[in-house]
């Protein structure tokens, strides 16, 4: 598990070229926003996570399902993770930020992805 990347994987490539492929310019990865947020576009004062399903226990997905050794480490590390994530959400919509979270799983439709970050952009 400590060789998985953080930063840069393959679903935050994928919505990152979408949207630069929309014309869209972004900061990845700006520590001076609570969270961390993986894409910032400052001008339109808009944040996206890209969050793993895994990681960060997406509800409606298969990919959630935990390993069969240390299951009590991993329930607790994945409950903080969705806390922290509550948290920045929270801090970041009285900064005034607008937020959208795109789910590992749903990056695998192209066609889906473009549209949801239209209509994230559009509002």
């Amino acid at each position: 598990m400590s060789r998985i990347s953080g930063r840069d994987t393959k679903p935050e490539i994928i919505v990152r070229k979408t949207l630069y492929r929309m014309g869209y310019h972004y900061r990845i990865n700006v520590r001076k926003l609570p969270g961390t947020p993986d894409i910032v576009l400052s001008k339109h004062k808009k944040v996206i996570f890209v969050h793993g399903c895994f990681w960060h226990g997406h509800q409606s997905c298969r990919k959630k399902a935990l390993p069969k050794s240390n299951k009590a480490f991993w329930v607790q590390k994945i409950a903080n993770n969705r806390e922290r994530d509550k948290r920045a959400t929270r801090q970041l919509k009285r900064l005034g930020w607008q937020i959208l979270t795109i789910w590992e799983c749903r990056t695998k439709d192209l066609e889906k992805v473009k549209n949801a970050l239209e209509r994230f952009m559009e509002s």
